[in-house]
């Protein structure tokens, strides 16, 4: 019986392992008190289907890619803004962010630029930025009904990992990485996924003047 709690908590341990992981670069603390601008630039998302639904469309599929990494980037945005005194840099408008990518022509060539271009064009001392994959399980239609079935609301209709990352504006190095995974649920909006993934970052946040 001891063997087998043993093994039960050891297998607890690694699933929490591998839902979130964090890494800071040893330069971390010496380079954010240099930084005093960061702008948050468009979440790469990629949205899979399990089982993939009739009359599926690829244009469909990366258009809502396309408007999710907008929502995600902007939801990051708000969640930062509201609580922007509690941090040690401002945060860059990003329709101000998206314009000037729009104008140097890279808003559609994020992944084929490196980090300190993208600051260089934005003129920030560092960028935050990420990705967002999810893989549908299960229809809407049938989470509501599993929801109706069971009780309550927002029953899952997938699992995704999102990933946030911190560069420096100079070099472009990676100063630090937040990996967590997270249910998705007809309930689940990117505001909601920012916010819980935040409340989870909150304590580990490098521009945190309370960290």
């Amino acid at each position: 019986m001891k063997k087998i709690f043993t093994i039960l908590v050891l297998v607890a341990s690694l699933n929490v392992i591998a839902q979130k992981q964090i890494f800071e670069s040893p330069k971390l603390a010496e380079k954010i008190a240099e930084q005093k601008t960061v702008a948050i630039i468009p979440f790469e998302v990629t949205i899979n289907y399990k089982k993939q639904p009739k009359n599926f469309s690829a244009e469909a599929n990366k258009e809502q890619e396309r408007k999710m990494s907008e929502s995600i980037q902007s939801s990051m945005y708000t969640f930062l803004l509201r609580k922007r005194d509690k941090y040690s840099v401002a945060f860059q408008d990003v329709d101000k962010t998206n314009i000037l990518l729009k104008r140097a022509g890279l808003l559609d060539k994020l992944d084929e630029t490196t980090k300190d271009e993208l600051a260089a064009v934005l003129g920030v001392d560092a960028v935050v930025g990420g990705n967002y994959e999810i893989e549908q399980t299960k229809s809407e239609a049938g989470a509501i009904a599993t929801a109706v079935l069971f009780g309550g609301f927002g029953g899952k209709t997938g699992t995704g990992s999102l990933t946030l990352t911190i560069n420096d504006g100079k070099d472009g190095e990676l100063l630090w990485r937040f990996f967590k995974t997270l249910d998705d649920s007809i309930a689940t909006s990117t505001d909601d996924v920012v916010e819980r993934m935040m409340r989870k970052v909150s304590r580990n946040f490098p521009y945190d003047k309370e960290k």
